[in-house]
């Protein structure tokens, strides 16, 4: 049986007749940039996320670099964050000619190690950046103490955390300002790069919306910033706009495709996920853990069931990154992980069937390990 890690395309064959007639009706109104639909659009999602602010821009990579942008962070900055994530995070901290500065994770959740952020704090600390990984909210109550300790800002990425919460607040509520990525793989995804910046700061929101365009100011041609070209197309904001009352639904498919994971694979010795006290979770990834990780990914590829690896490499691994970390050793949860991560198929156009049979292949494999 064949199991997809990915199916783009089933998200637009359940949604075809609105999808087409959005494509029609924005390419006919000729409204293709920051129309009707990108303003509906940002109003929908800081509804969602109870934030007063939602700034649509070009990418999740842009939003980061705006907000920090927006918050003056630059050169001689120090940004404590995890090398156990996309490279999004530390680049655009490096494009600021800030330092990123590297924080083990907690093996459980991925997510950064409160209790490991106070001793990286330094007289240079201008923020704390803390990654929402794989479908749910970092520790956002202990980073916030340390933050509140130290008088420093936080500054979520949160890109695989769209519709996330911690007791019932969104994601985008616990620091500054968040960042949500729409590429196309997330729960929320555009047709091709989108982005959004979240905020309840008037100021920070006011300087992004700026920003986003150029730097231009509340007049037309009138600059107060040096800026950036990060618009959402027309196209792509309808495009959203039209799959956000299925994402509810969406979600709760993959919890319950989770739900057969965690069940079938209950007994079989592998490290599963767990969702924190307080967290939902949206299940962006379903990631297990084996020290026989590339030899149960080769017996999965055998019987056709995909699977991935987030993250193969942690970040201070990587040439442009090295100088910024302690080298082999400094990060030990964040390298174990990135040797033992085994992330499978849970995007919510799987059927039952199709998980079972992956669970139970996982399982298969597990127990001829533990017996050989």
């Amino acid at each position: 049986m064949r199991v997809p890690f990915y199916d783009i395309k089933a998200q637009y064959d359940e949604l075809q007749s609105e999808m087409d007639k959005i494509v029609h009706d924005v390419i006919s109104g000729g409204a293709y940039i920051m129309g009707p639909n990108h303003k509906a659009f940002e109003a929908e999602c800081a509804a969602i996320h109870g934030v007063k602010h939602a700034i649509a821009v070009n990418s999740g990579t842009d939003a980061l670099r705006i907000i920090m942008d927006a918050m003056g962070i630059g050169a001689g900055d120090e940004v404590i964050t995890t090398a156990f994530t996309f490279v999004a995070s530390t680049e655009t901290i490096v494009q600021t000619g800030a330092t990123p500065v590297f924080v083990d994770i907690d093996p459980q959740t991925y997510c950064i190690d409160p209790a490991k952020i106070e001793a990286a704090i330094t007289p240079k600390t201008k923020a704390i950046m803390p990654i929402h990984l794989f479908g749910q909210l970092s520790d956002v109550e202990k980073i916030a103490e340390v933050a509140k300790r130290h008088n420093l800002p936080i500054i979520e990425d949160a890109a695989q955390a769209f519709g996330c919460t911690h007791n019932g607040v969104s994601a985008g509520n616990f620091g500054a300002a968040g960042a949500f990525s729409f590429y196309v793989t997330k729960n929320l995804g555009a047709c091709g790069d989108g982005g959004m910046i979240v905020t309840n700061d008037d100021e920070i929101a006011q300087t992004c919306l700026s920003l986003r365009i150029h730097g231009m100011g509340r007049e037309r041609y009138y600059y107060d910033h040096i800026g950036y070209t990060s618009r959402l197309s027309e196209l792509n904001a309808a495009f959203m706009k039209t799959k956000l009352p299925k994402l509810p639904e969406w979600n709760e498919r993959r919890a319950k495709l989770a739900a057969i994971y965690l069940e079938v694979l209950a007994d079989s010795g592998l490290q599963l996920p767990v969702t924190s006290p307080g967290n939902n979770n949206t299940w962006h990834q379903f990631s297990i853990r084996s020290d026989r990780r590339d030899a149960l990914q080769a017996y999965l590829k055998e019987r056709e069931v995909d699977s991935m690896i987030y993250y193969p490499v942690p970040l201070h691994f990587h040439e442009p990154y090295k100088k910024y970390g302690k080298g082999q050793g400094s990060l030990p949860e964040t390298e174990k992980a990135a040797r033992e991560i085994l992330n499978l198929p849970i995007h919510p156009h799987l059927s039952k069937e199709q998980v079972q049979y992956a669970a139970e292949t996982i399982r298969e494999f597990a127990k001829s390990a533990i017996n050989a």
